[in-house]
């Protein structure tokens, strides 16, 4: 297995577009009015849209398939607790930190959380990762 250590982190970030909301909104089939209309979500206690939860997740894709464990890396499990709202223009960082490495299964663990541009924690949650041995098949 490619070598890993507790504590080992990486990050990515991406500022979230009005265009995101759509193509995901097309993507996922979620229309909810939350996250699309802005009539509406003046209504709502958050007072503008509001980006779904699985766009904001999604980044950890990226950073677990291409940075933190990488390549050839597959998703196993995955855990999510969403902190607070994430609107348009938001820049957000995901980011992904060692916290157990089982050698024998090759599965990493690893704390995977999002903040905002002001540092404010939006999600929070833990991502098991099989691992291939030399970085190539699994």
């Amino acid at each position: 297995m490619v070598s890993y250590s507790i504590g080992q982190q990486a990050s990515c970030s991406k500022t979230i577009t009005e265009t995101d909301f759509v193509l995901f909104a097309g993507i996922s089939g979620d229309f909810n009015p939350i996250h699309i209309d802005g009539e509406y979500a003046k209504t709502t206690r958050f007072k503008k849209r509001i980006a779904h939860g699985l766009l904001t997740s999604s980044l950890l894709s990226q950073l677990l398939g291409v940075h933190l464990p990488g390549r050839g890396a597959v998703y196993v499990e995955q855990n999510i607790r969403f902190k607070a709202p994430v609107f348009i223009g938001e820049t957000i960082t995901a980011t992904g930190t060692v916290q157990e490495i089982d050698e024998e299964r090759r599965i990493l663990t690893l704390l995977t959380e999002c903040f905002n541009q002001d540092g404010k924690l939006v999600l929070t949650g833990t991502a098991k990762m099989m691992v291939p041995e030399d970085g190539g098949v699994i």
